[in-house]
């Protein structure tokens, strides 16, 4: 009798250990990408899964043993079209779940299970490759300065055209700020403030490598700076660290090696020459100097990009410490995927520490951002009146322009009674704060 018991009472014990050591679904997010789409499943304990995929109509199937159904898949938001439809189907067995995920076209798939990390539990993630991703058929053709021949079945458009690169996104939220900030929002916001002052600006216009809310891998992001044909790509970011007292803003350019790496690993596809060489492709075809010139070209035209990011991330540092407190005083060089491409000056921007409370309280604060998307603006916009690409309605202007080195005795005003033109326009063409020139000072004179 005693025995009868003791077994029953381990019956039911072990009902409840298994009861309770059976897994669950705690929550569902799509985040949709114009290359890809993922799936995350937030789970309560590691997932012991399997899949296979079916034909007519298109499916994945995953079966996730010892997990109930009571999280309900219809209520997943899906901004994407990729997945149709997220289902329950039969199962296996009782203690199992069956997910369906219909497809509207093909797509490959890679699931993998994910340890919990930082605010994150367990998770497992479904990666849906596209097999119609939405890229543009924008001709990789043309590089963007006078070292490389002009490619005259592909002329430049005459706005200067700046990639605009908010980091991180969908299923990378970036740093998380003390408050749950996440940095993929901070950034996108900035990144749409400057693209917005940009396309105010006549003759200059902003491209997004991302306008909403997905992920784009940082090696994707110079590819679409350059299918997009940009004088220039400016990443934003906000920083982290450990420790919450680290605060600033910053300026970063890509390292001499990594952009000697950059360099050999161009050298190496020679199928992608033609890309980089513009017109001059057409001019070399002697295949036993096609690898040095190729070489000196795009040497000098990487050579070109640095010397401008440096000269870029030198005004964008100036005109931060206007609007927030620097980290970084000078542009800082690093081995970072987003700025090694080889023909389009690139700089990433650092608008402050996440990590620091008061920092994530000021990117938090819509008129901080702007402020810090206006510094950002107003250094392009300097650079550029200085030294416009070739090309562009900004180069035309400034070759019209007449030239006047300022001598003792002479003002704004003087000069401006000279050539019959306003104060304005003087200080406007010279990127002038105040009314007050120095001797030997050479200023551009805008034609009326």
């Amino acid at each position: 009798m005693v025995r009868s018991i003791i077994s029953v009472l381990l019956l039911c014990l072990l009902v409840q250990i298994a009861h309770a050591a059976q897994n669950s679904i705690d929550g569902v997010r799509i985040s949709p990408s114009p290359d890809n789409t993922r799936v995350v499943f937030d789970m309560k304990s590691n997932p012991d899964f399997t899949y296979f995929t079916l034909k007519n109509p298109l499916r994945l199937v995953v079966d996730l043993q010892n997990t109930n159904k009571a999280f309900k898949l219809s209520s997943v938001e899906n901004s994407g079209d990729l997945i149709k439809k997220l289902r329950y189907s039969t199962p296996k067995n009782k203690q199992a779940a069956r997910i369906v995920v219909e497809l509207n076209r093909k797509a490959t798939p890679n699931l993998f299970a994910v340890a919990p990390a930082k605010s994150y539990g367990h998770r497992l993630v479904i990666d849906l490759t596209d097999s119609e991703p939405k890229r543009t058929n924008t001709s990789l053709a043309s590089t963007r300065n006078s070292v490389v021949l002009d490619d005259k079945s592909s002329p430049r458009d005459s706005d200067i055209i700046v990639a605009v690169d908010a980091g991180h996104g969908g299923r990378d939220p970036g740093s998380i700020g003390p408050a749950g900030t996440f940095e993929k929002n901070i950034t996108l916001s900035v990144a749409k403030k400057l693209q917005a002052m940009i396309n105010a600006e006549p003759g200059m216009r902003a491209i997004m490598t991302r306008s909403e809310d997905y992920y784009i891998s940082p090696n994707r992001r110079p590819e679409i700076a350059r299918e997009k044909k940009a004088d220039l790509l400016i990443s934003i970011h906000a920083d982290a660290f450990s420790q919450p007292q680290p605060r600033g803003g910053s300026v970063w350019v890509l390292s001499m090696r990594r952009a000697d790496t950059e360099l050999g690993r161009w050298l190496e596809k020679s199928e992608r020459h033609a890309e980089l060489l513009g017109g001059a492709a057409e001019v070399i075809n002697d295949k036993s100097s096609e690898r040095y010139l190729t070489e000196t070209i795009l040497g000098l035209s990487m050579d070109h990009s640095m010397a401008t990011s440096h000269d870029l991330g030198n005004k964008v540092v100036e005109e931060l410490k206007k609007v927030t407190s620097l980290h970084k005083r000078k542009p800082q060089a690093a081995s970072l995927a987003v700025l090694t491409a080889p023909d389009i000056p690139s700089i990433l921007v650092e608008v402050g520490f996440i990590s620091n409370p008061q920092e994530e309280k000021n990117l938090n604060w819509s008129k901080h951002r702007e402020r810090l998307a206006s510094a950002v603006f107003t250094a392009t916009k300097r650079y550029f009146k200085q030294m416009p690409p070739d090309g562009t309605l900004w180069a035309a202007e400034k070759a019209n322009n007449r030239t006047h080195k300022v001598r003792s005795g002479e003002s704004l005003s003087l000069l401006a009674q000279r050539y019959n033109v306003k104060v304005s326009s003087i200080k406007a063409a010279n990127d002038l704060n105040s009314d007050v020139v120095r001797i030997g000072q050479v200023l551009t004179i805008p034609r009326t």
